[in-house]
């Protein structure tokens, strides 16, 4: 399956916006991404093995942990993984202030 990497994390793919591994379900395929290139696996997972709560996984279009089997999803060869991190931000006044002083 073809893994689509977002552009922070691409250092660590060797600049590949795409990474084919093998895999049978969504967190074989993750754990094979990270067996290929291991310095995404501080970026992608907490300590005790977990997908960080800020990256979002998708399987083609679905959101993963909104699948019913979750990173257990049984994936084709023909299945695309895309990863796509949390970004926050924001102008840093408060919804008033920006509102009212433009």
């Amino acid at each position: 399956m073809k893994i689509n990497i977002p552009t922070p994390l691409r250092a660590f793919t060797d600049k590949q916006a795409t990474v084919e591994v093998n895999g049978a379900t969504v967190q074989a395929g993750l754990d094979a991404l990270v067996a290929a290139h291991p310095e995404l696996k501080n970026h992608l997972f907490t300590p005790d093995g977990k997908l960080r709560s800020f990256v979002n996984v998708y399987l083609n279009d679905d959101d993963v942990r909104y699948l019913p089997a979750a990173e257990a999803s049984a994936v084709s060869a023909d299945d695309e993984l895309t990863i796509i991190p949390s970004i926050a931000g924001g102008t840093g006044l408060s919804a008033s202030r920006a509102l009212c002083c433009r």
